[in-house]
């Protein structure tokens, strides 16, 4: 039997039942959640760096957005606040998109 000891969508366990396993989980407290979602973050991010296609890449920054979305509510704030953030520092600062690569500057 396998041992996963790690942070799973909320329907996971009804997915394992319908085929017809069983399992062993709990709830977490607030601080277990905290330090587990945290993880679960670096564990998407790792999946989207080690995708092979654009396919799989889209599925794990799904998950990684997903994870964010948790992220945010730990915070007592919402996506809104989060995107309008982002929107600021974008305005300020601007994006990625032109590709800029810094590579020193000049004292």
């Amino acid at each position: 039997m396998p041992i996963y000891n790690k942070l799973v969508r909320d329907k996971v366990p009804e997915v394992i039942q319908k085929n017809g396993k069983s399992y062993s989980s709990r709830t977490l407290s607030q601080h277990e959640y905290e330090e587990q979602i945290r993880l679960k973050l670096q564990e998407e991010i790792a999946e989207y760096l080690a995708a092979d296609t654009a396919g799989q890449a889209l599925e794990e920054l799904a998950d990684v957005l997903e994870v964010i979305h948790s992220l945010v509510g730990i915070h007592n704030s919402s996506f809104h606040e989060v995107e309008t953030i982002r929107k600021q520092k974008s305005a300020e600062r601007g994006g990625f998109k032109k590709r800029v690569f810094l590579e020193k500057v000049d004292d």
